[in-house]
C-alpha cells in the first residue's frame, strides 16, 4: 500500500517561495508517476505539475515559469518548489502517485498553501 505524506505548506506574502515536499513509502517510488494537484475553496481538483513517462514533466499554465517539480529517487521524495507565489496559488496541496501498470491512483493528505499579506 502506497502512502504519500505531504509537509512544506504554510503563509507566505505574495512574491514569496515555498517548497512542498512529498515522502512516499509501499511501493516501486522510482517507477511511479508523481504529481501535485491543487484544490481552492468551492473549486475543483487540478494538475499543478507531474512526472510522466521517462522524465517528462507537465505544468499547468499558470504555473509555468514559477514552479518546478522534481524527485528524489534514493529519498522517494518528490518536491514542489513554488515561486513568485500569488494570492491566486491559495489552495490545498495534494500529492499524488499513480501506478504505471494498474493505473491506480493514491493520494496524501494535502497540504495547505496560503499566499496573502
Amino acid at each position: 500500500q502506497v502512502q504519500l505524506v505531504e509537509s512544506g505548506g504554510g503563509l507566505v506574502q505574495p512574491g514569496g517561495s515555498l517548497r512542498l515536499s512529498c515522502a512516499a513509502s509501499g511501493g516501486t517510488f522510482s517507477s511511479y508517476f508523481m504529481g501535485w494537484y491543487r484544490q481552492a475553496p468551492e473549486k475543483e481538483r487540478e494538475l499543478v505539475a507531474s512526472f510522466s513517462s521517462a522524465p517528462s514533466t507537465t505544468y499547468a499554465d499558470s504555473v509555468k515559469g514559477r514552479f518546478t517539480i522534481s524527485r528524489d529517487n534514493a529519498k522517494n521524495t518528490v518536491y514542489l518548489q513554488m515561486d513568485s507565489l500569488k494570492p491566486e496559488d491559495t489552495a490545498v496541496y495534494y500529492c499524488n502517485a499513480k501506478n504505471p501498470w494498474t493505473m491506480r491512483n493514491y493520494w496524501g493528505q494535502g497540504t495547505q498553501v496560503t499566499v496573502s499579506s
